[in-house]
């Protein structure tokens, strides 16, 4: 039998093979086969670690979010200013481009919602550790004194998130119409419309 320290090695390394399988083929053509293939292992070999596909693939979307929300909230974590902390969080939670593999899981997960209660509270909890980023840059920046909210700070924040999940979907589904740029710009505006001044960081579109 696998030694523990070896077993999380190699469910680590299954995860892995199954984010880059369903950035590959996407979540309605991938195969338990197409996982095991990328890992190097047999069928019966992932099943030794994973009951089925659905349990690796919660695995995998688990720690999709694990990876989104934690780089942006150790980033945002380290800024002082929460002008330049709202500045980052817009800009970071959008993907680079169409071609924004991490991204585009996310979006290909979200497709699982409502077909099992754990994909159901993955979603969730995506949406529950956005809206707390937000919600924690609007409150600070009251607490400072630079940020005058038109709306109460809730609303604002899941507003925020809206935001950033529509404009998102555009730009991994490829709208020639909606790039990153124009995604910033409008999030940018609408919150200094609302009362939330926006800090500046290097190549940030023309407001």
């Amino acid at each position: 039998m696998a030694r523990p320290r070896k077993q999380e090695a190699r469910r680590a390394d299954l995860i892995e093979a199954a984010l880059t399988a369903v950035g590959e083929r996407g979540l309605r053509s991938i195969s338990l086969t197409d996982v095991a293939e990328r890992a190097g292992l047999s069928r019966g070999a992932v099943l030794y670690y994973y009951a089925d596909l659905d349990e690796l693939l919660v695995e995998a979307h688990r720690a999709g979010v694990g990876r989104f929300c934690g780089a942006r909230e150790a980033c945002i974590a380290a800024l002082a200013d929460p002008r330049d902390q709202l500045a980052y969080a817009i800009r970071a939670g959008l993907p680079t481009g169409p071609d924004d593999a991490l991204m585009r899981l996310l979006y290909e997960f979200d497709v699982l919602a409502g077909t099992s209660v754990l994909h159901d509270r993955l979603v969730e909890s995506l949406f529950v550790r956005q809206r707390a980023m937000y919600l924690g840059i609007l409150e600070r920046g009251v607490a400072a004194g630079v940020f005058a909210p038109t709306l109460d700070l809730p609303t604002l924040a899941d507003t925020l998130v809206a935001l950033e999940d529509a404009y998102g979907l555009h730009i991994v589904a490829g709208n020639r119409l909606i790039d990153v740029a124009h995604a910033e710009r409008a999030m940018r505006r609408t919150a200094v419309s609302l009362g939330v001044p926006v800090g500046e960081l290097p190549g940030t579109p023309g407001q």
